[in-house]
């Protein structure tokens, strides 16, 4: 089957690669200049199964508005007058109820498991390379009841199948002597010995000259204009190339793995999703003393950011906000990063030649991602992972690989359905 797939992030370009696996003719369209260079490009690098909480839990709409004035909160609203805005909010607080936050972490647990499965088969098979350390993932905390509440949720995580396992301030210090500065702020830790963590833009673009290799091409510097539709499927896709000239692309199938802009494509053709940019940060820092910087990759449950290590470099990221579009950088929220690792982490790294980055992440209410056929008999979605495309990539993209080509994903998720 002649399949388009409309973008070449993370989630695109492993859509691209399963498929090409699966004998399909496979064509990816994307603006830019190459692989992985939006959101995929600077995240935190967290393989994260562990973190598989979801935004929208009963203590969120509290931590919300505690942070609602602070311009360098973790989860920062900036109210605007944006219809989709206010109900992806609205529906954000519902999906706050407890039956649902148990529900919908069942559902990213079980994609992120059969994700990291996939990811090390696919390493194993091919050798890719992109900084990756399997050390786990070591969540730490500085406040006492935040600690607790971690405790009582490891419990949780471990009746959906994590090892996820509590430990003492030493036997974090064990697991990862670079927070021995920071010793006296630690209270407790969490520990998953079988999280990763890699660099997302560097395995984006390995998987697509691989991918290239297996004869998937790449039309890249292509701006995505419009789906055209005709009765119940798709016609083919309006681009504008750098020449100024349209050009419509035709296929078989269509797969939409344009992560937040994704429903401005959708949404004209009357597939609906509830899909907003929630924007993230990362600072990426020198190493400047190899003997006092993490390999484990951590998570500063306090402050709502990651520190992974990547080769030379070590990225700080996190935080998010719901602005819209925009991708500018804040600076008091790039300084918010750079404070907290400071702090953590006062002499591994080179503070003054850090470099920011920003990036729009789709999340949806739930925070479980939407995967599957539409009402339009040809065309796919995969997309709305918010912080977890990284860790999500390589499963979602099998199993729409596999729904694609008419067969079930061995996974339990909520996949959309097909029109009947």
């Amino acid at each position: 089957m002649k399949v388009l797939v409309l973008g070449a992030g993370l989630i695109g370009t492993s859509t691209a690669w399963y498929l090409a696996l699966q004998g399909h003719d496979v064509t990816v369209v994307d603006r830019r200049e190459g692989a992985g260079l939006e959101t995929s490009f600077a995240n935190g690098g967290q393989i994260s199964v562990c973190h598989a909480e979801p935004w929208a839990n009963p203590d969120a709409p509290l931590k919300i508005l505690k942070w609602l004035w602070r311009e360098d909160s973790p989860l920062l609203f900036r109210l605007r007058m944006d219809p989709a805005q206010w109900i992806w909010g609205a529906r954000f607080l519902w999906e706050c109820q407890p039956g649902r936050t148990r529900e919908n972490m069942r559902q990213i647990v079980n994609l992120a498991l059969y994700s990291r499965m996939s990811l090390q088969e696919l390493r194993a098979q091919t050798g890719i390379q992109y900084d990756a350390l399997t050390r786990g993932i070591l969540h730490y905390y500085t406040e006492q009841d935040e600690f607790d509440r971690a405790v009582a949720a490891a419990s949780l995580m471990r009746d959906y199948g994590l090892d996820r396992e509590v430990k003492t301030t030493g036997e974090a210090l064990a697991i990862e002597p670079a927070l021995a500065s920071a010793r006296s702020k630690i209270v407790g830790a969490t520990y998953t010995s079988t999280d990763e963590s890699g660099d997302a833009h560097k395995f984006t673009r390995e998987l697509a000259r691989m991918a290239a290799d297996r004869g998937v091409r790449f039309r890249y510097g292509h701006t995505i204009e419009a789906i055209g539709t005709q009765g119940d499927q798709v016609i083919g896709v309006m681009v504008n190339g750098s020449t100024g000239a349209d050009e419509q692309l035709t296929a078989d199938a269509y797969v939409v793995a344009l992560g937040s802009y994704s429903p401005l494509l959708t949404g004209p053709i009357g597939v609906y999703i509830p899909v907003y940019p929630a924007k993230g940060y990362s600072a990426s820092v020198p190493v400047a003393r190899p003997d006092l910087a993490p390999t484990v990759s951590l998570t500063d449950d306090s402050a709502k950011i990651v520190f992974s290590r990547l080769g030379d470099r070590v990225r700080i990221a996190g935080t998010a906000e719901l602005s819209g579009y925009s991708t500018e950088l804040n600076a008091v929220r790039c300084e918010a990063l750079l404070r907290r690792g400071r702090e953590m982490f006062p002499e591994a790294l080179d503070y003054a030649n850090a470099t920011f980055w920003t990036g729009l992440r789709p999340s949806t209410p739930s925070n479980v991602p939407i995967i599957g056929p539409t009402r339009l008999r040809n065309l796919y979605l995969n997309t709305g992972h918010g912080t977890l495309g990284w860790t999500m990539a390589a499963g979602s993209g099998r199993a729409l690989a596999e729904i694609l080509s008419g067969r079930k994903p061995d996974v339990d998720f909520r996949f959309t359905e097909a029109p009947r």
